[in-house]
């Protein structure tokens, strides 16, 4: 099967920036990583989309864009474009040779209790905006077949695992707003599921109580002690004990788990929590993981990869950065992205009843042409 050039494009939970990476892939066991682009949001439009979810709160209909979400999805759409074409020059990379976008928007509702997720970003606009067509929309139709719209990087994941040599069962974890996990072992599809808070809980509570949008690196976590009693409370909640098939939206937590404790420890606790929850996820692997690879953001924080080293090693676990694994940990959803575009457009499935929950392997995405003048 031919390789297709792909870009995608991701905008995470943290709702920090845009992800811009590029792949060349036959959308099966052949990937070819190329460069990669990170553009971060400026503090006013972080602003903009952090009161783009409490409109979204009033949506019914998946369609529906109450009160300002309109012009924010335009607003969006328009960064991505400006992100595409800022990656495309910066690489020396003619539009025409690019054959597909793989574009996730902002993910600003996600209730699959209601089969409901919402991500705002106009495909069209970006289609025309670029020139290149572009596939986008790629949760709904898991919902539409009874799945939980999320996690869809896990297929990826499969494809990446296919060059790791000597192991048998490897968890690839992907630590944004929100933290998922993938399972992935020789024989059968992948196993995955949203394992709860990644940097969501963090970065809200350093802006509501330091006035910073995140703990850079973790150094105030590394400041502060984790209070046990109010981890053990957090991993004794519905989410935690139930097994997937499984997904979160950002505000399905609260800071307020926290709210009496001093900043550092208050960081340093929602740190453990997050690694915790990584850790305790393999309750459902399908096999015992002997290599765990961290990609996304939460990978810089150090209290939370220290936690997940201390915890692996108890049961003779590696943890790895995905850059030692030969991976960039910070491209790999956008790359992923790119990879399910291709998946799409030959009309190969893209998730699975071991990844999402939904009834058969579906494929799924809405394409959109550029409009010819």
């Amino acid at each position: 099967m031919s390789l297709m050039r792909a870009i995608g494009l991701m905008s995470g939970t943290s709702m920090d920036g845009i992800d811009v990476a590029m792949i060349e892939t036959d959308g099966m066991n052949v990937v070819r990583r190329g460069p990669s682009l990170e553009l971060a949001y400026d503090p006013a439009f972080r602003r903009k989309l952090a009161h783009a979810l409490e409109d979204a709160k009033a949506i019914v209909l998946r369609e529906e864009r109450p009160g300002n979400l309109s012009a924010v999805e335009r607003e969006l759409t328009e960064r991505h474009a400006d992100a595409v074409l800022q990656f495309l020059a910066a690489n020396g990379i003619d539009p025409g040779s690019v054959d597909v976008i793989g574009f996730h928007g902002q993910t600003v509702l996600h209730r699959p209790e209601r089969a409901l997720t919402v991500q705002i970003g106009d495909g069209q606009i970006l289609a025309d905006l670029t020139g290149i067509q572009v596939v986008y929309d790629l949760r709904a139709n898991d919902m539409v077949h009874g799945g939980q719209g999320a996690p869809l990087v896990p297929i990826y994941h499969q494809a990446l695992a296919a060059g790791i040599e000597g192991e048998s069962e490897v968890a690839f974890v992907n630590i944004g707003g929100i933290s998922n996990v993938t399972f992935v072992g020789a024989g059968r599809n992948p196993v995955a599921f949203d394992s709860g808070p990644g940097n969501t809980l963090i970065d809200q509570w350093m802006q509501q109580n330091a006035g910073i949008p995140y703990d850079d690196g973790g150094r105030i976590a590394s400041e502060g002690e984790v209070h046990d009693g109010i981890v053990a409370q957090c991993l004794a909640m519905p989410f935690f004990v139930k097994g997937p098939p499984k997904s979160l939206d950002r505000n399905d937590f609260s800071p307020e788990l926290v709210a009496e404790l001093e900043l550092a420890d208050g960081a340093r606790t929602l740190a453990a929590i997050s690694a915790r929850a990584v850790f305790r996820a393999a309750e459902h692997a399908p096999k015992p993981v002997t290599q765990w690879i961290i990609s996304g953001g939460g990978r810089k924080n150090r209290m939370i990869v220290s936690d997940l080293r201390q915890l692996a090693e108890k049961s003779n676990q590696q943890v790895l950065l995905a850059e030692d694994a030969g991976f960039d940990g910070g491209a790999m959803e956008a790359e992923a992205w790119a990879y399910l575009a291709v998946r799409s457009l030959r009309g190969l499935p893209i998730t699975f009843p071991e990844t999402t929950g939904v009834k058969v392997p579906v494929t799924g995405g809405l394409l959109a042409t550029p409009k010819t003048a």
